[in-house]
């Protein structure tokens, strides 16, 4: 079976979110219902870029393989082959980590 792939079309952006951790700074194991889930991620996939008024194309701040902070509530949530992934507009990236 051939391996999926999704390339994010505009100025749409697709991350692979960055695990929970399991204990907290005090040594306290959590549950997976206490996690949060987490705003980190690794960008997988970026679109082309946004489409302005006069027929251009604006591109993407965001690279492959950069590490973001996002929104808590924001993009929509996909499962491709087992893996979780978020596709979400880079409006609601907050920062580049690193």
């Amino acid at each position: 079976m051939a391996k999926v792939k999704i390339r994010p079309l505009g100025d749409k952006v697709l991350i692979k979110r960055v695990e929970a951790k399991d204990k907290t700074a005090g040594g306290i194991v959590l549950p997976d219902t206490a996690k949060e889930k987490p705003r980190r991620g690794i960008v997988q996939a970026v679109g082309d870029g946004k489409l302005l008024d006069d027929g251009k194309r604006h591109p993407l701040t965001v690279a492959k393989g950069n590490q973001v902070l996002f929104s808590s509530y924001s993009g929509t949530e996909i499962k491709v082959e087992g893996e979780d992934l978020l596709i979400l507009d880079e409006g609601d990236i907050l920062a580049i980590l690193g």
